[in-house]
């Protein structure tokens, strides 16, 4: 039985062996192999943004998208966006590992506008809603997000909507 451990250990060792020396040989012919050493820094926690804040749904057909008052945000990616979005709105892609930039928070605040409606892609989790507690959390008031993001929007074609 001990003679029998000693040979599958071995042939594990030589198989192990033999697998690296083909992934080294195989990462030395390529032009752009794995370098066995990392040269540059690379940041292994990357923060996530909080959504502490509060946002209240908004029904798709609810008047106050039409309202010229209102600040409107697409929390979509800008491939989404440049198919479809509401007239008024700005181009503000959530991330889920990446706070919302400072100046976009600035440009929303200084809009003077009486409510922020974001709609994004009506995933679970919403990308709108997540954005909207984002912008609630940093200090920004009357934040609504839409229910069902911007497919529910589009199946009601409201005229504010261009293509």
């Amino acid at each position: 039985m001990y003679a029998g451990a000693l040979i599958v250990l071995r042939d594990a060792a030589i198989v192990v062996v033999g697998c690296t020396v083909v992934a080294l040989g195989f990462n030395t012919v390529r032009n752009d192999g794995i370098p066995l050493v990392q040269e540059d820094e690379y940041q292994i926690l990357v923060p996530c943004p909080e959504s502490n804040g509060e946002a209240v749904a908004l029904s798709p057909n609810a008047a106050v998208l039409q309202d010229s008052q209102a600040f409107v945000i697409d929390a979509r990616g800008a491939e989404a966006f440049g198919q479809w979005h509401l007239e008024r709105a700005i181009d503000v892609p959530f991330d889920y590992l990446e706070a919302t930039q400072p100046d976009v928070i600035h440009r929303i605040a200084a809009s003077g506008a009486r409510e922020v409606i974001v709609y994004g892609d009506g995933h679970d989790p919403d990308s709108g809603e997540q954005l909207a507690r984002e912008i609630s959390g940093k200090g920004i008031r009357n934040v609504r997000f839409v229910s069902g993001g911007a497919p529910a929007i589009m199946a009601l074609k409201p005229p504010g909507a261009r293509p």
